[in-house]
């Protein structure tokens, strides 16, 4: 059987079973099963599917991803976003768009406090979309904000993402954490930038956040600013310690799991009930991860050992195209993939196969990583299956349709696409910060 159609055949029952309703994991462990043991026979099969299983639940690295889930827990539940939102509203002012903006930079905090997507949108639905609601801001734009903002998650560290993809593709966690710092503030930038040029052309849009704190002089409204003392230190000691070299990614995680305690004991909020929440959701999270990351191993395991890698990177590096179109025909894959899998799934059945062809063709799989998760940032907000608009419709007034959220997001798809194609042909965008610490 040749792996043309051994091919075939696995799309075909991996979209039959997903058409069933059956959990993605549980999809792609049992298609890798069932094509190891008509390959290699049922002891062979079962043995090759446990073995590529345990390699992967034995990588270090790992450990990382439950304890930054924790930490986004216990964030969440102590009222800090909440605080954050309320010290930045006060300090930014009297300015049109200043609460959108404010947005964009607590959006920005979070990120850099959870590397959870999911957790951050769902807080800023539940704080800042009300407010700014209240205050007359525009519907659209409100909610494409805080989806687009909410969605830095996946490209600011310590991103989940990033972690992943790093396992995935045998690259520096470290490395990827510093190359996409950067481009996740550029997309921050970019938002604060369209937010102003929006509000500027039409006031309508925003008006002024009035409210007597906000008159207060500039020094005085910097005392406000004591709700962000906190948080800053949590991620000035989380990132200074990975980028420093004082702790790897797992130990720093682990610094920002007792770090988010510590915080939320500072504030009065720690309670046994809270933590036992916090840990509670961490297992559902963790657990859905790693049944992801286990079918998706499985499956792309499986596959490279009939030949289906070589295959496939044959296919892209016998493309009659400049170096620079393969890599954007690997990004059209890639959201391709995301209409119907789920981001990890994506990153281990693609990057495996993608970063070989990255490295032949001269290019720094950490730059093709961060794009990476730039183009999973587009998927999270892309319609029909933009899980970001699906987590605000959760959490927003039942008024607001999800026909509204997904109009209201497209803008900002084309300014996440303005930064992917800038760190793509501007490489050092994402290259010169770990170039710097070489």
């Amino acid at each position: 059987m040749g792996i043309e159609l051994v091919t075939l055949m696995i799309v075909a029952a991996l979209l039959a079973l997903m058409a069933l309703g059956v959990p993605l994991g549980i999809t792609t462990l049992a298609v890798s099963l069932a094509t190891a043991i008509l390959w290699f026979g049922t002891r062979g099969g079962f043995f090759i599917v446990a073995a590529n299983v345990s390699e992967v639940l034995h990588k270090y690295e790992l450990i990382a991803v439950p304890f930054f889930v924790f930490m986004a827990n216990v964030l969440e539940r102590s009222g800090i976003a909440q605080s954050l939102f309320n010290s930045m509203a006060i300090a930014g002012g009297r300015f049109r768009g200043s609460v959108g903006v404010q947005t964009c930079i607590v959006a920005v905090v979070l990120a850099a406090m959870s590397g959870i997507m999911g957790g951050e949108i769902v807080m800023l639905g539940l704080i800042a979309l009300p407010q700014m609601l209240r205050l007359g801001y525009d519907q659209r734009l409100s909610i494409g904000i805080i989806c687009a903002a909410g969605a830095l998650a996946t490209l600011i560290p310590p991103s989940v993402v990033l972690i992943v993809y790093g396992l995935a593709a045998q690259v520096s966690i470290t490395k990827l954490f510093m190359a996409s710092a950067v481009p996740g503030l550029l997309l921050a930038s970019l938002y604060i930038a369209y937010i102003l040029i929006r509000v500027r052309l039409n006031p309508a849009l925003a008006p002024i956040y009035d409210i007597p704190e906000t008159a207060l002089p500039f020094w005085r409204r910097m005392r406000h600013l004591k709700g962000v003392i906190l948080p800053s230190a949590l991620i000035a000691t989380v990132l200074g310690v990975i980028y420093s070299g004082v702790a790897t990614v797992t130990e720093a995680a682990a610094i920002g799991a007792v770090g988010a305690l510590a915080v939320a004991a500072a504030r009065g909020e720690l309670r046994l009930r809270m933590a036992r929440d916090a840990m509670r959701q961490t297992v559902l999270t963790v657990g859905s991860i790693i049944w992801l990351v286990l079918g998706a191993v499985s499956l792309i395991g499986i596959y490279n050992r009939i030949g289906g890698g070589e295959f496939l990177r044959g296919i892209l590096a016998g493309l009659d195209l400049p170096p620079v179109m393969v890599v954007v025909v690997m990004m059209l894959i890639v959201m391709l993939l995301g209409t119907f899998l789920e981001w990890i799934a994506i990153i281990f059945i693609t990057v495996p196969i993608f970063a070989p062809v990255v490295i032949a063709l001269g290019y720094d799989p950490v730059w093709f990583g961060v794009l990476f998760a730039m183009n999973i940032q587009i998927y999270y907000l892309s319609p029909p299956f933009g899980p970001a608009c699906f987590f605000l419709k959760s959490v927003a007034p039942p008024e607001i349709q999800l026909q509204t959220i997904f109009r209201a997001v497209l803008p900002f798809i084309g300014l996440q696409a303005v930064g992917l194609f800038l760190v793509l042909f501007i490489p050092d965008i994402a290259l010169w910060l770990p170039s710097t610490f070489e």
